[in-house]
């Protein structure tokens, strides 16, 4: 049934959470299921049991209208999923919510994960965004991050992706790993580079609460690269990506022109999205709601009616969200706009906290748009962004 449009905007957009891995990373706190080495869609009775439970809660979605324009699988590691299961959960949403002619099907996937015949048929199905999880070019500190994938699994997850000739192809890597240089890491940049993606991801290593790393390291501390050294790398990543033509559109991203990840700028831009799956989180009709984090408790909830109990999100709220993921654009955030959605007097709140960093060149204002700076102003982004909560949450 279509619910009645209560002037929220419409969602347009899905995350299908694929929460299997061959291992759980060092670094991960994804809700993610562990299912070794040789289990993929095709021989595992878990995995399929997991596409039917997630096609029940997407034939059972509130629908508020509008076809689908971005759908993104994210995991986990999606590309364990047999041809046919993507096929089903494809088919599902297409018959739930409908699908546009234009629409981005974006595919997480791991180097080791999938052979010729896999990536051909996901993209038969329509996927035309692909998202290499490389992180790291070497092979000791693939090992030191617990990945599962060798260097030559990444060389020919690399062939295959440009064989099929895949329209969108995006590499991720991550900075500030153990005992990790600004010499390697200026290595894995090269290479990255010399694969010839689209788009290239770039994220700097956080220590989460209940990771391995977490046990082990702490941040500052040695084999973790220095603070300075982190810093060096991400400049490091800007002027030679920069330099390869890849613009900085997003603190962690970088594209060709003309190939930014749409679905990822529904999130960035404050949009809302419907999510499917365990751990996944949606932004539907100004109510955000996280999924559970365990297969027999997103199961059971599924079972009991799929109930999501949760407030409207407060004015205030959606502010700071604007604010936060706003600012993480190149671009920034429209100062028109956010006067016209919460007044005059939030804007010269916001220029007020935010006029200290405007001497030291952190943040400036460009026609309309408030703007962190490329790059000092994305490295002390956390810095002006808890100032701001501290001072519009009063």
């Amino acid at each position: 049934m279509t619910q009645q449009n209560t002037g929220w905007e419409i969602p347009r957009s899905a995350y299908v959470h694929i929460p299997f891995c061959r291992r759980r990373c060092y670094y991960c706190d994804f809700p993610v299921f562990v299912v070794g080495d040789r289990s993929r869609g095709e021989n595992s009775g878990t995995i399929n049991e997991y596409v039917e439970f997630l096609c029940q809660e997407i034939r059972t979605a509130p629908i508020y209208g509008q076809p689908l324009e971005t759908i993104f699988f994210g995991g986990g590691t999606p590309s364990l999923l047999s041809i046919e299961q993507l096929q089903r959960i494809l088919t599902t949403l297409e018959k739930r919510f409908g699908i546009t002619s234009r629409v981005e099907i974006s595919m997480e996937i791991d180097p080791g994960t999938f052979d010729l015949a896999h990536i051909a048929g996901y993209c038969s199905l329509g996927v035309n965004r692909v998202s290499l999880g490389v992180q790291a070019f070497q092979a000791e500190l693939l090992k030191t991050a617990g990945r599962s994938h060798t260097l030559v699994d990444i060389i020919t997850a690399i062939e295959l992706i440009h064989k099929v000739e895949i329209p969108e192809f995006s590499l991720d890597l991550i900075s500030g790993l153990p005992h990790q240089s600004l010499e390697s890491w200026q290595d894995s940049l090269t290479q990255a580079i010399a694969a010839a993606p689209t788009h290239i991801s770039v994220y700097d290593l956080t220590i989460e609460p209940g990771t391995v790393f977490n046990r082990y390291y702490r941040p500052g501390d040695h084999p973790l690269p220095t603070d300075e050294t982190t810093v060096k790398m991400y400049h490091l990543g800007h002027k030679m990506l920069t330099q390869a033509g890849y613009e900085h559109y997003e603190i962690s991203n970088y594209a060709q022109p003309g190939h930014q990840c749409r679905h990822n700028r529904v999130y960035w831009e404050n949009l809302p999205y419907y999510g499917f799956g365990m751990g996944a989180a949606s932004y539907t009709q100004g109510k955000r709601f996280t999924r559970p984090r365990k297969t027999q408790e997103y199961y059971q909830w599924l079972k009991a009616g799929a109930v999501m109990n949760c407030p409207v999100t407060s004015a205030n709220d959606i502010l700071l969200e604007t604010l936060m993921l706003g600012l993480r654009l190149a671009e920034g955030v429209s100062l028109n706009s956010l006067a016209a959605k919460f007044g005059n007097h939030q804007v010269e709140k916001i220029q007020s906290c935010l006029r200290p960093y405007f001497g030291r060149g952190w943040v400036k204002i460009v026609k309309d748009r408030l703007r962190f700076s490329d790059t000092d102003g994305f490295i002390f982004s956390n810095v002006m962004l808890a100032e701001l909560f501290e001072k519009l949450g009063e």
